[in-house]
């Protein structure tokens, strides 16, 4: 019996840890919130031109990459060009490890990976060449789909992914 309460109090303490330091982890990132440390940054593909003189400046159609705090959010990349799987896999994973560098990250820095494939036959070709990429030890995690639709711009692949800095 006197076992059986020790473990109880133990479970309970450690309930009551997990929760004061939950509590403080969201006490924490509201503070950063509320402080304006944790800010929204856009990091345009290309420096941008003024516009015309007479004509007013239009709001892009999307970012090509977006942090927030230290997670680094990068849109598809394809490859618009005739070419292989092999070569356009190749041609977006180098596209995007210049963004990720661009912003302050790296390839082993990389959390999250979507891969849309044109076609699923292409599945195996595609990951040959997505497991010569320098991930590191940890890979990130990775979704891979075939759109009915297939991919715009007549790419063969189109990858995004997230990343922190």
């Amino acid at each position: 019996m006197e076992q059986q309460s020790r473990r109880g109090l133990l479970k309970n303490a450690a309930k009551a840890a997990v929760a004061v330091t939950g509590a403080a982890m969201v006490a924490q990132n509201a503070s950063a919130q509320v402080s304006g440390q944790l800010e929204k940054k856009s990091y345009p593909a290309k420096p941008s031109t003024p516009p015309p003189s007479a004509a007013p400046a239009k709001a892009p159609l999307f970012s090509g990459a977006v942090s927030y705090g230290n997670l680094l959010f990068l849109a598809g990349v394809g490859a618009h060009f005739q070419g292989t799987i092999e070569q356009h896999t190749q041609h977006v994973l180098d596209e995007l490890e210049k963004k990720l560098i661009g912003a302050g990250s790296s390839m082993e820095k990389v959390l999250k990976v979507n891969v849309y494939l044109n076609d699923l036959k292409d599945y195996d070709a595609m990951n040959k060449v997505y497991a010569t990429a320098h991930w590191g030890d940890t890979p990130p995690v990775r979704t891979t789909v075939a759109p009915a639709a297939g991919i715009p711009g007549n790419s063969l692949v189109e990858i995004d992914m997230i990343a922190y800095i």
